[in-house]
């Protein structure tokens, strides 16, 4: 049923939605609204609780097998998952298929995907006002929605609005002297080419 009425809607919003994709910066922290809680269990059969990632910024996904966008923008989500995952960045996948974990398994298996990836249902859809897919939300470390983005995403802004997440919510570099937290800045590739020159001597 699911993939019948996102499936009117991806025709008719083609042109609108896919091309370019629909970013929204980020709200400012006090205009934010909590993200939804849900339990739910993932591929390898064990419970993914939104709540278990407050102290993380979240990037959560919205996707099927048989959605386009969705399939080009999962490789860009798998390569932010290995890049910024010791930084406090957890990416998380839910799956609109109807059929489940019949057609996401073996899709999960062919690309490898490196993070945890749930089934979403009719309930979920409805709490984030899902219209359209993909559709990515940032939640950041306090729980609640940063930015959303409906259709593909872009990649550039999407990286750095998770970058101003991790950095602008980041309680640790508040209390780090100043070379700890240019080697932060570092890690998270956010540095100029300045600040990093200790680490190409």
């Amino acid at each position: 049923m699911l993939h019948r009425v996102f499936a009117g809607i991806a025709l008719a919003a083609m042109h609108l939605v896919c091309p370019a994709g629909v970013s929204a910066a980020v709200t400012p922290a006090g205009l934010r609204k909590a993200a939804p809680e849900f339990t739910l269990i993932d591929s390898k059969g064990a419970s993914a609780k939104l709540s278990k990632y407050k102290g993380k910024v979240v990037l959560l996904n919205f996707w099927a097998t048989w959605c386009g966008g969705c399939k080009v923008e999962i490789p860009w989500f798998m390569k932010f998952e290995k890049k910024y995952k010791h930084s406090g960045l957890g990416v998380v996948g839910v799956s609109m298929d109807d059929d489940g974990w019949k057609s996401v398994k073996p899709f999960l298996k062919e690309k490898k995907v490196n993070y945890p990836v749930v089934l979403g249902n009719d309930e979920l859809a409805k709490q984030y006002g899902l219209g359209a897919m993909p559709m990515t939300l940032l939640i950041d470390r306090d729980g609640k929605i940063a930015a959303s983005y409906v259709g593909l995403v872009d990649r550039g802004a999407c990286e750095s609005d998770i970058r101003m997440l991790l950095l602008g919510n980041s309680r640790k570099t508040d209390s780090l002297p100043a070379a700890k937290s240019a080697e932060f800045l570092c890690r998270l590739g956010a540095a100029r080419s300045g600040l990093c020159a200790s680490e190409r001597r």
